[in-house]
């Protein structure tokens, strides 16, 4: 396991503190194959996008078993055996439900505060590819060529994911997406306080709760490179995208991280999306557990950096937003109010 943890970056206490939890909190049984090659076998997977045969030669050991191994850590971290009550569930929410104190992010940094000081995160999709047979294909393409999962998540600013709806095809727009997240109970999608909101892009209801850019307007950071903003609006958008890229960068260190989620391998559809889901805690464990890990101090070292296939698509005038374009009128005025401010101070 010493070539396991080199690979990803990890302590050696790291790695045994990630095998006992799994075994002693959530149930991963011994075998005649070891807590520690099991688990060393699913990140080794994860991390390397390995195909079984791969697995087999890394760890001499037979396909049979690899992929036994392979989906016992699997199901325990996604709960599946457990009505996913589990390592997944408790990794992937909120730290503070209520959301009552203001983001350390926001509240030490002068760019935000006390402009955002109600912002309690951002919301956003990601499509991560998909291996599905050729007579579904059609369903899952979504911008791009490949086909591909549009998973929909929420992070705070520490870079912790808080809620993800995984498993929506990559032609479902991303606010069907979101409405099926806040409107289906049995998701637990976490609860805005009154006042509080959320960071989003154009793709998104402008609705009470969830704070949209102004259209038709600049918002990537290196639209301003070379020119500053001009008016209130754009002054806005700088600060909103600035804010809002905690998300794109969490993404970004997600795929880094776990080849696999670029590379799908051919399991069925089920299982790739738990995959989709044990990435994601993984992230979250990883983020709370191993305050030195090198992919997280990089990010952090560059604060601006946001990965090219994160950027969201803010020109994008075709979509559809219904009845909520027009709707809320309490959102506007916020986004109003601090753009005002934020003009008068710059």
């Amino acid at each position: 396991m010493l070539e396991v943890r080199t690979i990803l970056g990890w302590r050696k206490s790291f790695f045994i503190e990630l095998c006992n939890d799994l075994e002693l909190k959530y149930g991963l049984e011994r075998s005649r194959v070891t807590i520690i090659e099991k688990v060393g076998i699913f990140v080794y997977a994860l991390a390397k996008g390995a195909s079984n045969r791969d697995l087999g030669e890394r760890f001499q050991r037979s396909g049979e078993t690899i992929s036994r191994s392979f989906h016992e850590v699997l199901e325990i971290i996604t709960g599946r055996s457990n009505g996913f009550k589990g390592f997944a569930r408790d990794m992937i929410k909120p730290t503070d439900h209520t959301f009552q104190s203001i983001p350390s992010h926001i509240l030490h940094d002068e760019r935000y505060m006390p402009y955002f000081k109600d912002c309690i995160g951002c919301i956003d999709g990601t499509h991560i590819v998909a291996c599905v047979p050729e007579a579904d294909q059609m369903r899952y393409r979504g911008r791009k060529t490949l086909t591909s999962f549009n998973v929909m998540a929420t992070c705070d600013f520490d870079m912790c994911f808080t809620f993800i709806s995984a498993g929506w095809e990559g032609s479902a727009h991303d606010s069907r997406i979101f409405l099926h997240a806040i409107n289906t109970p049995s998701l637990n999608f976490p609860k805005l306080p009154e006042g509080k909101y959320y960071l989003v892009d154009k793709g998104y209801p402008d609705r009470r709760g969830y704070l949209v850019p102004y259209f038709k307007t600049r918002y990537h950071q290196n639209q301003f490179e070379n020119v500053g903003p001009n008016n209130a609006k754009e002054v806005f958008n700088r600060a909103h995208s600035s804010l809002r890229s905690c998300i794109e960068r969490s993404f970004g260190v997600l795929k880094k991280r776990w080849k696999i989620l670029n590379a799908m391998p051919q399991f069925s559809v089920q299982t790739q999306i738990d995959i989709v889901i044990a990435a994601f805690a993984l992230h979250n464990y990883i983020r709370k557990n191993a305050q030195d890990d090198d992919l997280f101090n990089i990010v952090a070292q560059h604060p601006d950096y946001v990965p090219l296939d994160e950027l969201p698509d803010v020109f994008d005038d075709d979509i559809n937003h219904g009845s909520y374009r027009e709707t809320y009128l309490e959102m506007k005025n916020i986004r109003n109010n601090i753009a005002s401010q934020l003009w008068m101070m710059h």
